[in-house]
């Protein structure tokens, strides 16, 4: 039962648990509630309230100080008073270390620092599950795995032990079902075959397959009945009742006597189960390994060492660990970049497809970015690190989808409602199926319903049902990060798939985001001369591509002094320069301010319509002067946008630029709907209002202004190009910046939804049709009834199915 008061998400309603019953109970339609300690309770009837608001304190649960369990105060077996208090345990090994030394326990020394990344684990079916080295789920019995890969993939310890296990369990196993099956075929098998068939599969079921009792404890001892559960369940039965069979067959009723005398016995069926799931588990350790070859891959892109310049022109090779930033470092041709950085000297062309996707190489002049980890081509550079370890651009991507690589998707709501029945209704099937067998079975009715019963717990082992959603998460997400498209979560990555409508910004989205000053139009008494170091030198502290477009221009003119800076994001700064106040943004920017814009409005007409962004400034109260700003439009965005097109994808822009200059990009781009003069809260309101006519909706953008936006729409996609504030809002962030990002953003959510389902469809039908084979629904009518092993095959292959399915997303073409 869940601890009271505890509230879950059901879709769009809260759900409560009725402390009293455990039942489910809609917040928002209960009609039965009551406060108690500062704390709302639901209960899914009256008579639930009166029994809690008599004695609350016999439905409320209490934290074992020792081990953290919950236990409930009005059946606890174990409490203790200390210091006015009582404390409760769940058993008497809690309470007596309490006991001994209870402040040891109330006040424990500082946890110690975390581990460094890497050596935490985690379960990839229960991601909350995490500890300190490689080990166990306890929860659903799964391997941890590490919660960030390494550049190299460290020893798989539980592979090589499952490994050993199989092989001594298979060689062991082999003569246990050549001796069984002889009895079979015609043969007569000698006298001391049963004993040579216990004595060969008790090591297979109490040896080989013992990790798989420990997590039968396991699922016994935290209550979370899992396919361990079925399995521990399935071959202890059929060892123990075959081990009973063979040393004391007097003990059996005449029901489990064959028809030849004696009672049958089971050892092959046991250890052949054993060993068929140890094959699986063998199988699905190791494809689960590959679901961290896209990050191992990133990873291992950037070099060990990197060539270091000293003072006076000395070089030397260092490792990464010991590259600093600010270091001045020598790229070779043909090498890879070591950390990010900016180019100091030389030219390239640098190919960025391992990080970006892009497979055409990117020009390299002084002042341009670096990427560590992406390959120099025939020229030389020098560059200066900027950014090293933990910072780079591979290490940021690499954390982002190993993070998101362990989130749930929405849809795995619906495997985790089914398995939380699953188990216990797989339970009462094989006991239903003992219960028929054995009253109307043939001879020997009692052991053929035994065999039915263990059949049924076998084929029903959830396994594929569990990894339906995980693994294809996975290698969807990893593969993503291969192609430049890093999704943050996987519920981003379903609700991508269902997007209708993508909102876009125009500057660095559509356009280059790299605007240059065309003109600067002066009122009388002014000149460019005048104005651009003006202009530049308030636009310094701006992030905006057009500020800095207005800084370039102004080349080396003489900094001037800046005080009172203020920014209006989306219209424009303003501040006092060199004791003169200067206002540059909009139309609107000038006159909130008070100011007559005078001639500008109309000189403005004519370089809108062909797509300039023109920005007037105002010095001393009086419009001076309008800049002309071009950018130009990204070479791919006109392909994309019309592939995005004939996927059914309604297209909108929002640009904060005047309303003739976003038509007119607009026009060049096909884009129909090109709203202008829209302020970041504008951006928010039309995706809010796309929202409200049930379109699902996503946003790209690339700065600050659309960080509103990015956070409103149902996706916010940000350009890797763009500024730290847009990424951090955004669920997927496109590395390259580039529209053709998203294109893959959108194939390959549709691919990796439709593998899960393919998944969840499997693994429902599987189970479906397997359990009802197994519990002998075919024999009336064909004499059909399976035996343990077949059923501990067909478990273990439609896991390996599931798996192989997910890896396909490795090799999909998006």
């Amino acid at each position: 039962m869940a601890e009271a008061g505890t509230l879950e998400a059901a879709g769009e309603a809260e759900i409560a648990i009725d402390p009293v019953c455990g039942m489910k109970v809609t917040v928002a339609t209960a009609k039965n509630r009551l406060e108690h300690q500062g704390q709302t309770f639901f209960f899914c009837c009256a008579r639930c309230g009166e029994k809690f608001s008599a004695d609350p304190d016999t439905y409320l649960k209490a934290t074992d100080p020792v081990c953290g369990m919950k236990v409930t105060k009005a059946t606890a077996k174990h409490t203790c008073d200390h210091a006015g208090k009582t404390w409760y345990f769940c058993g008497a090994r809690c309470r007596e270390k309490f006991e001994a030394s209870p402040e040891a326990w109330l006040n424990p020394a500082p946890a110690p620092p975390p581990a460094p990344l890497g050596t935490l684990y985690t379960c990839p079916m229960d991601p909350e599950v995490k500890q300190d080295g490689p080990g166990t789920c306890p929860k659903c019995g799964m391997a941890l795995e590490p919660m960030m890969p390494m550049a190299e993939a460290p020893p798989n310890h539980e592979l090589a032990d499952m490994t050993r296990r199989f092989w001594i369990g298979l060689v062991l196993t082999l003569p246990v079902f050549a001796l069984e099956m002889s009895g079979h075929v015609g043969m007569h098998p000698p006298p001391w075959s049963d004993w040579v068939q216990g004595a060969l599969a008790t090591p297979v079921v109490l040896w080989a397959g013992f990790p798989f009792f420990q997590r039968f404890r396991a699922s016994l001892v935290n209550r979370s009945l899992n396919m361990f559960t079925l399995i521990g369940i399935g071959t202890g039965a059929a060892w123990l009742y075959s081990l009973v069979a063979l040393v004391a067959p007097g003990l059996f009723p005449a029901g489990f006597w064959g028809v030849h005398g004696g009672v049958p016995i089971y050892f092959e069926s046991a250890s052949v189960i054993v060993v068929l799931v140890l094959l699986g588990q063998m199988l699905e350790l190791r494809a689960r390994e590959r679901t961290g070859d896209a990050i191992r891959a990133l990873l291992n892109l950037a070099p060990k060492t990197a060539r270091r310049l000293g003072v006076g022109g000395s070089e030397e090779d260092v490792p990464l660990d010991r590259v600093v930033k600010g270091d001045r470092l020598r790229v070779r041709p043909g090498e890879a970049v070591p950390v990010d950085g900016v180019v100091l000297e030389g030219a390239s062309a640098v190919d960025e497809a391992m990080v970006t996707g892009e497979s055409i190489p990117v020009a390299k002049q002084p002042g341009a970015p670096l990427i560590g980890g992406t390959v120099n081509g025939t020229g030389a550079l020098i560059m200066r690190a900027e950014k090293v370890g933990a910072e780079t651009m591979l290490a940021r991507i690499a954390g982002m989808v190993a993070e998101a690589q362990r989130s749930r998707a929405p849809i795995q709501r619906l495997a985790d409602t089914v398995a939380g029945w699953f188990v216990p209704t797989v339970l009462a099937i094989a006991i239903a199926a003992f219960v028929l067998w054995a009253a109307f079975g043939p001879s020997p009715a009692l052991s053929t319903a035994l065999i039915a019963a263990v059949s049924v717990l076998i084929i029903a082992c959830p396994c594929a049902l569990g990894l339906a959603t995980p693994m294809s998460v996975g290698v969807g997400i990893g593969r993503g990060a291969g192609l430049g498209v890093l999704i943050r979560s996987a519920e981003a990555l379903e609700r991508m798939e269902k997007v209708d409508t993508i909102v876009l910004d125009k500057t660095g989205t559509l356009t280059e985001g790299k605007p240059s000053v065309r003109a600067v139009l002066c009122v009388s008494g002014w000149t460019e001369a005048g104005i651009l170091p003006l202009a530049a030198a308030l636009e310094q502290a701006s992030e905006h591509p057009l500020a800095a477009a207005m800084v370039a221009a102004a080349g080396t003119a003489p900094a001037h002094p800046v005080s009172g800076f203020a920014s209006i994001t989306g219209a424009g700064v303003s501040g006092t320069v060199d004791g003169r106040s200067v206002v540059l943004g909009t139309e609107a920017m000038l006159t909130s301010a008070g100011i007559d814009p005078g001639p500008l409005p109309a000189l403005a007409g004519p370089p809108r319509a062909e797509g300039a962004t023109c920005l007037f400034v105002a010095v001393d109260g009086t419009a001076a002067a309008m800049i002309v700003v071009t950018d130009p439009i990204k070479d791919t965005a006109r392909d994309a946008l019309a592939a995005l097109r004939a996927d059914g994808i309604r297209i909108v822009m929002a640009s904060g630029d005047n309303p003739a200059t976003a038509r007119a990009v607009g026009h060049a781009l096909g884009i129909e709907d090109a709203r202008g003069g829209v302020t970041p809260a504008g951006k928010q309101q039309i995706v809010r209002d796309l929202k409200a006519q049930g379109r699902v909706v996503a946003m790209a953008g690339d700065g600050v202004n659309d960080a509103p936006a990015l956070a409103e729409a149902d996706v916010g996609i940000a350009m890797g190009t763009g500024t730290d504030v847009a990424m951090r809002g955004a669920d997927i962030t496109l590395v390259k910046g580039d529209l053709t990002g998203l294109i893959r953003a959108v194939a390959l959510s549709r691919a990796t939804m439709r593998n899960i389902r393919q998944n969840l469809v499997f693994a429902f039908a599987y189970n479906s049709i397997g359990i009802p084979i197994a519990a002998g629904i075919l024999y009336p009518a064909f004499g059909l009834l399976l035996s343990p092993a077949i059923a501990a095959a067909a478990m273990s292959l439609s896991s390996v199915s599931v798996i192989t399915n997910a890896l396909r997303l490795r090799s999909v073409r998006l």
